[in-house]
């Protein structure tokens, strides 16, 4: 076996990494002609990478790093947890005490009566669960015809064969025969690229009201469920307008469907409140956690279920369940982390000192020429870059030529943002500081500033047709 470590010739770790290390959403042959980066600590909204660069951690990770990194209260939780019970399943009318103090604490954070928690190990199994969650309960109510689930173009729900059906991505469903049968969508409430001449808040309500259209088209009868992010992650961070979630909301409960938000990037912060549901006005029954829940420090997630949904699903038994579901140590840190945003008050302080900041500093970035748009909630937000502000323009180049160009000017400069075809999004770690904020901000006004050079130089700042 060939010795490695963190000291190891960065080379040397790239060239293992490409032999034997399959990367998710990564062309494998791209990856191993540029060599990996290379990540070796990290401490706060800081990464440091096997060359000795610190980097800004504009996405926590993949979203989830929400206390920061290097929390060794997080790691003694793990380690004292494992020295007492370092594993033991929840099957077979058995439990322990860590899923028990977590499922408590969960129940009274959660909005409503959501007080029941299924555990899984990430959000893409937590969406799997609520797929068979909802078709039980219909099943037990004596309508076993309402299977179909609604989701939305270019949401994301997971990447697992159930959870990548409930998502939107036509590429995913381009790949391994998806969607499975059952699962329908509308398109997205995504007023910058797809709205047109209307009114954002014109743009919101037609779009809401096309979940009512599809309950018409496929009948109400068939109907169990609509599924959809508070505010759209993966897809952008898109952010509905503000006549978007009433609607929702008032077309589910006339058609008696259940409303199941995904909160996986959402929740435990990120928009400023505890949950997205509680920022945007949603009322669910069903809420799909994980990420944020343990800050990434243990693979966790969950279906929170309303009084209502658990009490039909405790009827039966429920044949659904994975070997990790409420894991002691993953349970043991996810309790502790929910003890460091509660006791340090992080959510508190990004509802009312950094995610202000933040929000003021982020929208100056429409002041940068290549920036049409900037929209942000709480620590989650995006850019729109463009050719053409005043009409909102795609460019003529393949979509997403100019934001990959733009988030590796973004890493060059040692600063971690995503690009989203041509949106650029930010979702540092909630502790990230005011001093920070500045500094990532300045960081991706140098990344704009060469990628506009770059794209000029191209001859790439040509406008499209939507």
């Amino acid at each position: 076996m060939t010795l490695i470590s963190v000291n190891s010739p960065t080379s040397e770790l790239q060239a293992l990494d490409a032999a034997h290390h399959m990367h998710p959403f990564t062309t494998g042959a791209d990856l191993a002609r540029k060599g990996a980066r290379v990540i070796t600590r990290a401490e706060g909204c800081w990464l440091t990478d096997s060359e000795g660069e610190r980097i800004l951690d504009g996405m926590a990770g993949l979203w989830c790093v929400n206390a920061g990194y290097g929390r060794k209260e997080l790691a003694q939780a793990a380690a004292r947890q494992m020295e007492e019970l370092p594993y033991y399943n929840t099957f077979f009318m058995t439990t322990h005490v860590p899923v028990i103090q977590l499922s408590a604490k969960i129940a009274e954070l959660a909005p409503g009566d959501l007080n029941t928690v299924f555990y899984a190990s990430s959000g893409s199994e937590a969406n799997d669960t609520n797929i068979r969650l909802v078709r039980t309960y219909w099943a037990e109510k004596g309508q076993p015809e309402r299977d179909v689930i609604i989701s939305r173009w270019n949401g994301y729900h997971g990447s697992s064969v159930g959870s990548g059906s409930l998502g939107g991505m036509k590429g995913m469903h381009a790949q391994g025969g998806l969607p499975i049968p059952g699962i329908h969508h509308i398109d997205q409430p995504h007023w910058y690229a797809e709205g047109g001449d209307m009114s954002p808040e014109e743009f919101g309500l037609e779009r809401a009201r096309q979940l009512e259209a599809k309950i018409e088209e496929i009948g109400p009868h068939r109907v169990g469920a609509f599924i959809a992010e508070p505010i759209q992650g993966a897809g952008g961070v898109i952010i509905p307008p503000e006549t978007y979630w009433p609607e929702i909301n008032r077309i589910v409960k006339k058609y008696g469907i259940l409303l199941i938000a995904d909160e996986v990037i959402c929740g435990f912060g990120r928009t400023g409140n505890w949950f997205g549901s509680q920022t945007m006005g949603i009322e669910p029954d069903i809420m799909t956690i994980a990420k944020g829940l343990s800050s990434g420090y243990q693979p966790i997630g969950g279906s929170i279920l309303s009084d209502e949904v658990a009490s039909v699903i405790a009827k039966t038994e429920f044949n659904h369940g994975y070997t990790y579901s409420g894991h002691p140590v993953a349970c043991a840190v996810a309790l502790e982390n929910l003890r460091i945003l509660e006791e340090e008050k992080i959510v508190d302080r990004v509802r009312e000192e950094t995610g202000p900041y933040l929000k003021a500093k982020f929208e100056s970035l429409t002041d940068h020429p290549l920036v049409g748009e900037a929209k942000i909630a709480g620590m989650m937000g995006s850019i729109a870059l463009t050719p053409d502000k005043a009409a909102r323009a795609p460019f003529a180049a393949e979509a997403g030529t100019a934001g990959f160009i733009t988030r590796e000017r973004c890493f060059a400069n040692n600063l971690i943002m995503r690009h989203v075809y041509d949106r650029m999004i930010i979702s540092p770690p909630l502790v990230i500081s005011k001093e920070e904020i500045d500094v990532l901000i300045s960081r991706a006004w140098k990344a704009l500033d060469e990628a506009h050079a770059e794209l000029k130089a191209q001859g790439l700042m040509k406008a499209g047709t939507r």
